[in-house]
């Protein structure tokens, strides 16, 4: 029974929380990335929950969860302008879940948000601060109770306002557990190859996206001493392709401490203008970084 309710929660977060591929209640997390051969540095603070609501149809839920992101970019480069105003940026995401099953093995999810990311330097919410998301997904999953063995398939699409494509991208992502030692998953964001030393303690090696988008509240010039060349800059944008190693310890059957350490792959720090064009390339330098914090999770 136990693996039958891991299972069935497994499918249901498994199309939900698409974006992170996350099975995840609770998670508190911290993470750093020192900038290397600069003094610029990233910091993050985490925190996301998610409520599932059973409804009367056998296998239907509603899923709403909340995210708050706290980024403080310390900007200590040498630069023509001020860059006191790009040290903090926040985002608060709402999103409802929907998600019921087709035959025996089929699951369909949608999920809709908003998110409200921005330096809030004016001290108020406007317009530019909000980006909507969307997201529809086909879950196949099975499992074979006797041998531990589980596959799972996730076949989607996902639009946002803040992706730069004026058409939704597609969702691929394949989980396969052989036996009670080893489990991959291939896909975006994650893909990954874990050890289960026992049922306290796991490993895996991975690669990952990460990063960040912001609104910019109040635009400026960031390079003024082009005459004639107006590079406005509207938001800032981070994108991180991660690879390192990763340690979990249970302290209760759903409650895991994690720690995470590695090496970006691809580090793009850049401020742009409405249009999603480049004003500014901030860093690019690879380097370490580390991600540790606590969750909630129903696998």
């Amino acid at each position: 029974m136990k693996h039958k309710i891991i299972f069935i929660s497994l499918v249901i977060f498994g199309c939900l929380g698409m974006t992170a591929q996350q099975t995840d209640l609770f998670r508190f997390e911290y993470t750093y990335f020192p900038q290397k051969n600069s003094d610029n540095s990233f910091r993050r603070a985490r925190a996301i929950g998610a409520f599932p609501i059973k409804l009367k149809k056998e296998g239907t839920y509603l899923v709403p969860s909340l995210e708050y992101r706290n980024v403080n970019f310390k900007y200590e480069d040498p630069e023509a302008f001020d860059t006191s105003e790009l040290d903090r940026f926040q985002s608060f995401t709402a999103t409802l879940g929907y998600t019921f099953k087709i035959g025996e093995h089929w699951r369909f999810g949608a999920e809709t948000g908003v998110k409200i990311a921005s330096n809030f330097s004016t001290g108020d919410v406007i317009s530019d601060d909000l980006i909507y998301t969307g997201t529809v997904v086909f879950v196949k999953t099975r499992e074979d109770l006797l041998t531990d063995d589980a596959t799972r398939w996730i076949l989607g699409l996902r639009y946002s306002t803040t992706a730069g494509f004026p058409f939704p991208l597609p969702i691929v992502n394949y989980y396969k557990r052989w036996d009670e030692k080893w489990s991959f998953a291939l896909g975006t964001p994650k893909s990954n190859l874990k050890y289960y030393f026992n049922s306290k303690h796991e490993i895996q090696a991975f690669v990952t996206l990460d990063g960040f988008f912001a609104n910019i509240q109040e635009n400026f010039d960031a390079t003024p001493s082009n005459a004639g060349n107006d590079n406005i800059a509207e938001n800032i944008s981070m994108t991180i392709v991660l690879s390192g190693i990763g340690y979990e310890y249970s302290l209760t059957d759903h409650l895991k401490f994690y720690i995470y350490g590695g090496h970006t792959i691809r580090n793009d720090i850049r401020l742009r203008d409405g249009n999603m064009d480049d004003v500014l390339q901030i860093n690019e330098t690879n380097t370490f970084y580390g991600r540790s914090g606590i969750k909630f999770t129903i696998f």
